[in-house]
C-alpha cells in the first residue's frame, strides 16, 4: 500500500501526527500533496514534552518534519479493500482476448499494417 493513497483516502478523517521534535497533532486531514505537506483542521497541537496544549483551527504541517502519522484502523482496511478490488478489475481487462503483445516473430521488419517499417534498423536510405 503506498503512502499518499491511503493519505488521499484518510481526507476528512481524524488523524495524529507527530514530528520529529516530538510535538503531536491530532485533527481532521483537510489536504495532501506528493511531499507528503498536509493541512489538519479542529486542532489540538500538544508540546514535545507533552506539559503544553494548543488548539488551534488549521494548521500546515510540512511532510519533511513528519515522524510518523496514525489513522484510523477501518481505513487502513478499506484501502486494502479498495486496491485489491481495482487489481481484479485490471486483471479481468487485460485478459479480454487481446492476444500477446509486441509485434511477433512473424512481424519482423514490417510496419503496423504489414508493410515496410519507416527508420527502423538496416534499412537506412540510399539502400533499395
Amino acid at each position: 500500500m503506498l503512502p499518499l493513497s491511503l493519505l488521499n483516502a484518510a481526507q476528512n478523517k481524524p488523524m495524529l501526527v507527530e514530528l520529529k521534535n516530538g510535538e503531536t497533532f491530532n485533527g481532521h486531514l483537510v489536504n495532501c500533496d506528493n511531499f507528503m505537506n498536509i493541512t489538519l483542521r479542529e486542532v489540538y497541537q500538544t508540546s514535545s514534552e507533552g506539559d503544553r496544549f494548543w488548539k488551534l483551527r488549521e494548521c500546515y504541517i510540512r511532510g519533511s518534519t513528519i515522524k510518523y502519522l496514525r489513522v484510523p484502523d477501518a481505513l487502513l482496511d478499506d484501502v486494502k479493500e479498495e486496491q485489491n478490488r481495482a487489481r481484479e478489475a485490471s486483471r479481468g481487462a487485460r485478459g479480454a482476448g487481446a492476444g500477446p503483445r509486441g509485434r511477433g516473430i512473424g512481424q519482423r521488419g514490417r510496419g503496423a499494417r504489414g508493410g515496410p517499417m519507416r527508420g527502423g534498423r538496416g534499412g537506412g536510405r540510399g539502400r533499395g
